[in-house]
């Protein structure tokens, strides 16, 4: 996607960053819902904002990416909130449908928010993701409307969604993606 006068440069929304130690894990609590259903909301400079969460899983210097059928670009597993969800119920539940994986809830931990142009929904729309790290048990697999996933270096930066790439810059300058 080209880049827009009214887009929005990728940026990280100084609620925290990217932990140096993802193998740090303890509980979480406060698990807000950041917009019900992850509805569309006027964000920056009246903006439509599309708010989600998403599991970072960084092994081996690599990071999980996902690719929806029809689609592209890579995105970092995850998505937008059921009625009456909460952060960690919409990323347990859409991690499990992506990707097949069961999270261990209490080992799931803040790893920063991050905004972007929305790939996908026109100019003047933006993504919020809320991201966090956490243990997991099972295989990653691609399910639901995953059609293939990827274990991805900094250098496939470019075959990703624009809020992710902030991510990317993130785990590369903590020293966690090669």
């Amino acid at each position: 996607m080209g880049t827009d006068a009214g887009a929005v440069p990728g940026r990280r929304v100084p609620a925290g960053r990217i932990a140096r130690s993802p193998g740090r894990h303890g509980p979480v609590g406060g698990f807000g819902t950041h917009g019900n259903d992850g509805e569309r909301r006027k964000g920056p400079a009246g903006m439509r904002l599309i708010d989600t969460v998403a599991w970072v899983c960084v092994e081996e210097g690599r990071i999980l990416g996902t690719r929806s059928r029809g689609r592209t670009l890579f995105y970092i597993p995850g998505g937008k909130r059921e009625a009456g969800e909460n952060d960690l119920e919409t990323l347990v539940r859409e991690v499990r449908e992506e990707v097949g994986v069961e999270l261990v809830p209490d080992t799931v931990e803040p790893a920063g928010v991050y905004e972007a142009e929305a790939d996908g929904h026109g100019v003047g729309a933006v993504v919020r993701m809320a991201c966090y790290t956490a243990r997991h048990r099972g295989v990653p697999r691609a399910g639901g409307e995953i059609e293939e996933l990827a274990w991805l270096r900094y250098a496939d930066r470019d075959r990703t969604a624009p809020v992710d790439r902030v991510v990317f810059d993130d785990l590369r300058d903590a020293g966690l993606l090669s």
